[in-house]
């Protein structure tokens, strides 16, 4: 997941927006469960910060949607509510967190206001769950994903099925 996040990221970039990072929340979401996913997009984070020189953002927008798709698709149990977790995770909080990180990293308040990410990361989280949903209908169908999924505990909880 961590090397089809870093490979696939940049692919798909518009300047301000990575929407297979958050194609890829979702799916580690689903696959691998909140914790794991979050682990794998903070990886991920890292390693396209010291090899690609993106900005911290890639921490702040990747972390909390991977973890809140993670949990909301455990709590609801469908590829919807993970597409949700994402939107909210990287699409609200991710943009709004991201405000105070880029002051303290550019040492600069000039040109940047609190809502400066949040259009461009929603916008950002609504074309990478459209390509999510149609990916996570054709994979599912898998029988590997299934055995990954129960296997890292990614599953929804108390038997509900998607």
């Amino acid at each position: 997941m961590i090397a089809l996040d870093v490979v696939l990221s940049p692919l798909l970039r518009i300047e301000g927006m990575a929407p297979m990072s958050s194609v890829m929340n979702i799916i580690a979401g689903i696959l691998l469960g909140p914790v794991y996913g979050t682990l794998m997009a903070f990886i991920c984070g890292l390693i396209r910060m010291l090899l690609m020189g993106i900005p911290p953002l890639a921490l702040t927008g990747a972390v909390f949607g991977a973890f809140f798709a993670g949990l909301f698709y455990r709590l609801g149990g469908q590829i919807f509510w993970s597409m949700i977790g994402e939107i909210i995770g990287t699409g609200i909080i991710g943009s709004l967190l991201s405000y105070p990180v880029m002051v303290w990293f550019t040492g600069s308040q000039q040109e940047l206001y609190w809502f400066i990410y949040t259009p461009r990361f929603i916008g950002a989280t609504l074309i990478g769950s459209v390509i999510a949903f149609l990916v996570l209908v054709k994979l599912k169908e898998t029988s590997i994903f299934k055995k990954s999924q129960q296997l890292f505990m990614g599953g929804v909880l108390h038997g509900k099925k998607d």
